[in-house]
C-alpha cells in the first residue's frame, strides 16, 4: 500500500495523508494534471471518478462526479487557489447538487497537495483543512478516511502500467 500515514488533527482541524510512490515527481503529478489519468484514482474503486471540467490554473475549476456502484451520481467540484506545477496545488474541494451547482448545505475543504522528491521516488502529502471540528467529524463520519486511503491505494497500479 502507497499510503504511509493519515494523521487527523482536531486541535488544529486537518487531515494529512502521506503516501510514497516509486516514479519521480513529474509522472505523479501528472496523476493530477491528467483528467483522464486523475478519474482512474480520484474516488473509491467501487465508486469511479468522471472528470467533466479541468482547469488546474489560479481561479480554474474541476467538476467531476462519482459513480456509486447502484448507478447513483455524486457531484463535486474544487476550485483553484495556487497551483506550481509538479510539485503543489491547492484547491477548495466541495459538493455539487445533481445539475453541478456547489452545495451550500455540504461544508468545503481546503486541499493542499505537496509532490517531493524522496528515497528516489516520490512523497504525496495531501492535506485537508476544515472550517471546524464539526465539518471534520461530518466528513470523517461520512468515509472521507477511509476514501481517501482506497483512492489513493490505486495510484501505485496506475504508476506500473
Amino acid at each position: 500500500m502507497t499510503v504511509t500515514s493519515v494523521d487527523k488533527d482536531l486541535d488544529n482541524l486537518t487531515l494529512t495523508l502521506i503516501a510514497e510512490f516509486s516514479a519521480p515527481v513529474e509522472r505523479v503529478w501528472q496523476l493530477w494534471a491528467d483528467p483522464r489519468q486523475l478519474e482512474r484514482w480520484w474516488g473509491p474503486p467501487a465508486y469511479p471518478a468522471t472528470v467533466e471540467e479541468h482547469d488546474l490554473t489560479p481561479g480554474g475549476e474541476v467538476a467531476y462526479f462519482m459513480t456509486s456502484p447502484e448507478g447513483e451520481k455524486y457531484r463535486g467540484w474544487w476550485r483553484i487557489t495556487s497551483v506550481d506545477p509538479p510539485t503543489s496545488l491547492e484547491f477548495v474541494d466541495g459538493f455539487a447538487d445533481q445539475e453541478g451547482r456547489p452545495n451550500a448545505d455540504m461544508p468545503t475543504t481546503t486541499a493542499r497537495v505537496r509532490l517531493t522528491e524522496h528515497e528516489g521516488g516520490t512523497r504525496m502529502e495531501l492535506r485537508s483543512a476544515f472550517d471546524s471540528r464539526e465539518q471534520m467529524e461530518q466528513l470523517v463520519n461520512m468515509g472521507m478516511v477511509e476514501g481517501l486511503q482506497q483512492a489513493v491505494g490505486q495510484i501505485d497500479a496506475l504508476l506500473a502500467a
